[in-house]
């Protein structure tokens, strides 16, 4: 009888980290790791040579949000600031400050954004397909409300004009028929998706989406519905398709898949949560639509999916992560290194086989020493974050039809 295969270990440990990992992200060309602690400070760590390309003090407290786009990394923190910088990667000396450390550049600080930051959410992205660009609006970004947290604002980058104010608001009274407040009663956003869906009566056009999960354990989704007004405020215009709560804890994360087909939940409690968007919007399958999978692990923060919607992997308050089927929800192994909670976990961007060299962050040739071989193999990298003030990078394996 053959002995069992040992655990895996991480590929590489990332250790530039003083304070608690919030967040953890790729570039989407896999060139770059990003990384957000507890202090405020960013790390951007090349997968060439698992080396540090920046680190920086972003903000002055902790790390929500974290993201490329374009040539720019926004950042968003428990400052209540939205910061986007220039990415300057190129190693040579350092730009200056305390903040930056020798041989390391310090990206450009480009604009700023106030925003709320009373709770634990962090941005949504929206970058706008070419022909719905204009000068001033690149994308859009969905963030708590500046007042109130259980509602949401979207804003436009690089225009910083609020296009949707209080989404959430309208629709609601400000006390149920027993007195109980509803904001109260489905409590802050805890984490958001911003999308777009095709218009259901004109071709070609679409319509704005917003995904929110809930403090009391819900999901609900909402569509801007007005076609005389792009402007909305007290969230008028935003109709709710439909509300499910499966969690009898607070939403801790929750991920949708690449091609917005379906989203996950995870939460305190020891289930995940599954949503088929498209059947939710109806009544007759809505419950088959959204489901509950048990598992045997409560204490969850974290939740992740492959780019191709068959994996996702979930972060536990244990520091484990765990690696399931997206469809059966069958295990599929477990990753076992962080000593206090896993906190934030990503997967590398898995399609990029038809990108051309210059589209997939390829640099001169005498730079680019990586082989097909070895490219195949970053796409299937995964990465965590923790407590413990390390990122681990793992190797995953292909894992075939699951």
């Amino acid at each position: 009888m053959s002995a069992a295969p040992p655990p895996p270990t991480p590929k590489h440990i990332v250790r530039s980290h003083g304070a608690q990992v919030n967040v953890v992200c790729f570039s989407d060309d896999n060139e770059r790791i990003l990384s957000g602690d507890a202090t405020g400070v960013v790390v951007v760590t090349s997968t060439r040579s698992l080396r540090a390309l920046a680190n920086w003090k972003a903000h002055t407290d902790g790390i929500l949000g974290l993201q490329e786009f374009e040539e720019q990394i926004i950042t968003h923190g428990r400052d209540n600031k939205l910061h986007v910088w220039r990415r300057i990667f190129e190693p040579s000396r350092s730009l200056g400050g305390s903040a930056a450390l020798p041989g390391l550049q310090t990206p450009q600080l480009c604009y700023s954004l106030d925003v709320n930051a009373l709770n634990f959410c962090r941005l949504a992205l929206l970058p706008l397909p070419p022909e719905a660009r204009a000068d001033d609006r690149h994308a859009l970004i969905a963030v708590p409300n500046l007042v109130e947290s259980s509602y949401a604002d979207i804003w436009t980058l690089p225009g910083k004009q609020r296009l949707h104010a209080a989404i959430g608001k309208e629709g609601q009274t400000s006390s149920a028929s027993d007195g109980r407040d509803v904001r109260n009663a489905i409590g802050i956003i805890m984490s958001m998706h911003l999308m777009s869906a095709p218009h259901p009566h004109a071709a070609g056009r679409s319509r704005l989406r917003l995904l929110c999960a809930y403090e009391n354990g819900s999901v609900t989704m909402r569509e801007y519905t007005r076609e005389d007004k792009e402007v909305s405020i007290e969230g008028m215009g935003w109709d709710v398709l439909w509300t499910v709560k499966h969690h009898v804890e607070s939403v801790m994360a929750m991920a949708v898949s690449k091609d917005s087909s379906f989203a996950l939940t995870v939460s305190a409690d020891h289930l995940i949560g599954r949503y088929n968007l498209a059947d939710a919007e109806r009544p007759e399958t809505r419950e088959a639509a959204c489901t509950v999978y048990r598992t045997k692990h409560p204490g969850n923060a974290c939740v992740a999916m492959r780019d191709d919607g068959r994996v996702c992997a979930v972060g536990g308050w244990d520091g484990r992560v765990r690696l399931y089927s997206t469809k059966s929800f069958k295990p599929l192994g477990t990753l076992s290194y962080h000593k206090k909670n896993c906190q934030s976990v990503a997967f590398a961007r898995s399609q990029l086989q038809s990108l051309p060299r210059e589209a997939a962050g390829g640099g001169d040739e005498e730079e680019d020493e990586m082989s097909e071989d070895e490219k195949e193999e970053r796409a299937r990298w995964l990465v965590s974050g923790g407590q413990d003030n390390r990122v681990a990078i793992w190797s995953l394996i292909e894992f075939g039809k699951t």
